[in-house]
């Protein structure tokens, strides 16, 4: 179909109302808009109008890397979402498009690159096992979210951005407010200002730093005048959030194999198989409520026989691509064979997820931890009874109570 082709007719314009959804239930309005065609029309809770949506595995890829969808055009007009708030930082990495973003991003890289997640590994496993350690002490009944799921991940990011041990409560705190939408839009923004100052003080310190964690990575490229100030904490402040996401990840993880005992028993008898495993777990969770950042198309374009228009907004699903039938043959089938498994829980293109080698890294250990030193491990409730976490754009239990 040539662009000249393409109808002009609209498609209707959907509601995706926010939905409190538990456990790992897909939500039943993005299998909807998925059903409807490859790319439909929505309106989400807050923000104005309405923007495209696109679905399809090689679609969502293909907007995620060209360049004539842009994100920093977001910046400058109103448009639909999912946050009652909406803060971003101009400048911030997460909106900005290359070549700024490929100068700010570089500037981090050698830590989030296989050696530099190499460099915490033994550390991280120590840290793992000082708490499990603890666990196993204190004895059953506990809240596997509270003792290992939460601290873990915080131990891991403090120490591969170089935030002192005895700062990452104060961390652990202001990311709960800056991720969570129920306490108001003034709230987060003042967690945000804190959290800010904070890495402005301990990047301004390490401006001739060659150690190699994250925080004197851009304070010696601040030094060197390749990165501003703002863009350094803008880019921490970022890391440091995206680093807890490991405790919603991880506990949805563990949410599944504790309600489906086969998969757990499974992953003890062949030990070999759990990255692959872990990567499959990874395409099947759904890591979030509805959609992250839109982006703007900054040229008219075709897209599944569906034209978009210049400043037309564009959001793209990276859950509904990771259950894309076309790529995953039963994608509702959590399947720890697959092979090939090109799912895209970290995203894609240039704002792939730069710690998605350390939540990798991360979950490797927690799955070897905690099935292997806790072989009776199981929930201490029915399913049904596990709280997930309420008004966050992220999903995971709040608390995940089990015995052993």
């Amino acid at each position: 179909m040539t662009e000249e082709t393409i109808p002009e007719t609209l498609p209707p314009i959907r509601h995706w109302p926010s939905l409190e959804l538990t456990g790992v239930d897909f939500d039943p309005v993005l299998t909807e808009l998925m059903r409807e065609g490859p790319v439909t029309r929505i309106q989400l809770p807050n923000g104005e109008g309405w923007a495209w949506l696109v679905t399809r595995h090689d679609d969502v890829r293909m907007v995620a890397n060209d360049p004539r969808f842009s994100r920093e055009a977001v910046m400058d007009q109103s448009v639909t979402r999912l946050a009652p708030h909406f803060i971003p930082g101009r400048g911030a990495v997460g909106f900005l498009d290359p070549p700024d973003h490929t100068r700010l991003r570089r500037s981090v890289a050698a830590a989030f690159t296989a050696k530099g997640v190499e460099r915490v590994r033994e550390k991280s496993r120590r840290m793992l096992d000082e708490l499990v350690d603890e666990l196993l002490q204190d004895g059953p009944p506990a809240d596997l979210t509270a003792t290992v799921l939460s601290p873990f991940p915080i131990a891991v990011i403090c120490e591969l951005m170089g935030v002192p041990a005895a700062d990452r409560h104060r961390m652990h705190t202001w990311t709960q407010l800056i991720l969570s939408s129920s306490h108001g839009a003034n709230v987060s923004e003042k967690a945000k200002d804190e959290m800010g100052a904070y890495f402005a003080d301990l990047i301004g310190l390490r401006e001739g730093s060659t150690a190699e964690d994250v925080t004197s990575l851009l304070g010696a490229a601040v030094g060197r005048g390749e990165i501003t100030l703002e863009e350094a904490v803008g880019l921490a402040v970022l890391l440091q959030i995206g680093g807890e996401a490991v405790t919603n990840n991880s506990g949805q993880m563990f949410y599944i194999l504790l309600t489906r005992p086969n998969l757990a028993e499974q992953l003890r008898a062949e030990p070999k198989i759990r990255p692959q495993a872990i990567d499959e777990l990874l395409r099947y969770i759904p890591h979030r409520n509805a959609v992250g950042l839109a982006r703007i198309a900054k040229e008219d374009l075709a897209i599944g026989g569906v034209r978009i228009r210049a400043g037309d907004a564009v959001y793209m699903s990276y859950l509904a691509a990771n259950r894309d039938p076309e790529v995953f043959p039963y994608p509702e089938t959590i399947d720890f064979s697959r092979d090939p498994n090109p799912h895209v829980a970290f995203g894609f293109g240039p704002h792939y997820c730069p710690g998605g080698m350390l939540a990798r890294l991360e979950s490797e250990l927690l799955v070897d931890a905690l099935l292997d030193r806790v072989p009776g491990l199981k929930l201490a409730v029915p399913p049904e009874e596990v709280s997930f976490r309420k008004g966050a754009l992220i999903r995971g239990p709040e608390a995940l109570p089990v015995t052993w």
